[in-house]
């Protein structure tokens, strides 16, 4: 399998959702596809929503990491690098979450992300995790330009 993401464009990041660099994270790993990123995620007993299902904070995480990376792969191939002074190239300024039925806890689920629009300013995705085929929940996704202020 290719390298994740992840390991190819920001290794030295600490998110705690995707970030590489951060050992108690979820250490999400996601792989680029033609339109945007597939993966996959095992829950820990940890991540229980207190009804035997995956919590839906993780959910929304894993929805903003995984859809997050299609986007900055995406633009790491136009060429769109962090500008001096700003940690990653873009940043999630708006996600919109949809669950749509329980997620396991004890197995692992499917993630998925598609970009929907692309241009230097702004890149949207839709990323969702899947499970026995089904949508469990969607996250809608726009990820701006980081420019830092000075």
């Amino acid at each position: 399998m290719a390298d994740a993401i992840q390991d190819l464009v920001y290794p030295r990041l600490t998110c705690f959702g995707c970030g590489p660099a951060n050992p108690k994270g979820l250490r999400l790993k996601s792989y680029a596809t033609k339109d945007g990123a597939n993966g996959s995620f095992t829950p820990w007993p940890e991540h229980d929503s207190g009804n035997g299902f995956l919590n839906g904070g993780i959910i929304a995480t894993l929805l903003d990491c995984h859809g997050g990376a299609a986007a900055l792969w995406a633009a790491h191939e136009h060429g769109w690098h962090a500008l001096p002074g700003a940690g990653l190239s873009h940043v999630t300024a708006g996600l919109d979450v949809r669950y749509l039925r329980p997620a396991p806890l004890d197995d692992t689920v499917e993630l998925r992300a598609e970009l929907t629009s692309l241009t230097e300013a702004e890149i949207g995705v839709v990323a969702s995790v899947v499970f026995e085929g089904k949508v469990r929940a969607t996250g809608t996704a726009v990820w701006k330009r980081w420019r830092p202020r000075v």
